[in-house]
């Protein structure tokens, strides 16, 4: 996949998650801009390809609709501090970071979402204060998982069908 698809597969999948795809900005027209950004960041350098696909092979991981909707919301952040130091003089600048923040102002706040996530992957699960906070929390936590979506309770319910087998 080239830079320029990838990136227009990222911005696609943003507008449609947002219901942006029909507004007067429509993705096609910024096919032409992104090409001119692309040509401001030369691009079109072979050292592009080194490593693969920064953000397009991560969204594949991200499957359900609010699941993509973090991610995504990291994605437009980046953009937008990428895009920080620009000249936004010039009109294809100006008008990606407009669109892109209108996005960012309609996603969730990915941000604080991401830091809870972090923040629980240093929890260090072998401090015995630590187990004694999650053990007490242990029945509260589980009992959110049980008012889950159905998806999940369906998913359990198959897996408990196939055990009585």
């Amino acid at each position: 996949m080239t830079s320029q698809t990838c990136n227009l597969f990222v911005l696609s999948i943003i507008m449609i998650f947002f219901g942006r795809f029909a507004s007067s900005l429509v993705l096609a027209d910024l096919q032409n801009d992104i090409q001119k950004l692309k040509a401001d960041f030369n691009s079109s350098l072979p050292d592009v390809a080194d490593g693969g696909p920064i953000f397009t092979e991560k969204l594949k991981n991200w499957t359900e609709k609010n699941e993509k909707r973090i991610i995504l919301s990291q994605i437009v952040s980046m953009y937008l501090e990428m895009l920080e130091n620009t000249d936004k003089t010039q009109g294809h600048v100006r008008r990606i970071s407009e669109e892109l923040f209108t996005l960012k102002n309609s996603l969730p706040d990915g941000l604080k979402k991401l830091k809870d996530l972090m923040d629980l992957a240093k929890l260090q699960m072998s401090d015995l204060k630590i187990q004694r906070k999650a053990v007490n929390e242990l029945f509260s936590v589980l009992q959110t998982l049980v008012e889950t979506p159905t998806s999940l309770k369906r998913k359990r319910s198959q897996f408990q069908w196939r055990c009585k087998c």
